[in-house]
């Protein structure tokens, strides 16, 4: 039944929507913009080998600092996902040529947390928090591509696969133990000093109040960072 669907969902996808543009690719799979011929409307198809239960899981979520997952099919650990397109600016493209206001990243800051809050609470982690998966649209932050997340898994000692981007990734996140909540709010820290400062904290910390909240949130053991988003919100 799980093959037929994919299969279905494969064949709907070539007839109704037309490729746009190839977005990413790499070893597990693609990602495209593609077009409805019908509506014009745009998205985003994700094709990818791999464990696809996030996207599944955000299929009954709607959050303005998410992107909407529409449909996701699986065949084994084959997966297609379409999913809402964020059009907008990237914050890693914005950050090579100016930095953040305080006020700016206080916004920025507290709607990426209302975003991972509904990560956490469906027990997922996302594992690449980055100014290169944030877009801003308007003045809501969309924090997007849920390719390396991952569900937490009770009373396992690590992640199954080891992803994340070197400077952000939480030090659990290479083998020393289980990614969960604690690891976005280490990505997060790094994300809100690069903002202001445009450096990672280990060569520039922001000063004052924003290079102690960075400070708690970059803890190498996670039981010392902020206990989770909610209560870093109230912080900012």
């Amino acid at each position: 039944m799980v093959f037929i669907f994919y299969a279905w969902f494969r064949e709907a996808l070539e007839r109704e929507f037309e490729q746009v543009k190839l977005l990413k690719e790499s070893e597990r799979g693609t990602v495209a913009l593609v077009r409805h011929r019908g509506s014009g409307q745009r998205f985003v198809l994700r094709s990818f080998v791999g464990n696809a239960e996030v996207y599944r899981r955000l299929l009954d979520w709607e959050c303005p600092n998410l992107p909407k997952v529409f449909e996701a099919a699986s065949d084994e650990d084959r997966n297609l996902v379409l999913e809402e397109y964020i059009q907008g600016d990237n914050m890693g493209t914005m950050l090579e040529d100016a930095l953040f206001s305080a006020r700016e990243t206080r916004r920025i800051a507290r709607q990426l947390c209302r975003a991972l809050w509904v990560l956490h609470s469906m027990g997922a982690v996302h594992r690449d928090v980055k100014p290169e998966n944030v877009v801003l649209r308007g003045r809501d932050a969309v924090l997007i591509d849920f390719d390396a997340a991952r569900i937490h898994k009770d009373g396992a000692e690590g992640d199954t696969q080891i992803l994340g981007t070197t400077g952000f990734a939480a030090p659990e996140q290479y083998g020393m133990s289980q990614s969960d909540a604690a690891s976005d709010i280490y990505s997060l820290g790094i994300l809100i000093n690069v903002m202001l400062t445009g450096r990672h904290p280990s060569q520039q910390l922001a000063e004052g109040r924003w290079g102690r909240i960075v400070t708690r949130c970059t803890q190498v053991n996670p039981a010392k960072r902020y206990k989770n988003v909610l209560r870093l919100l109230d912080e900012l």
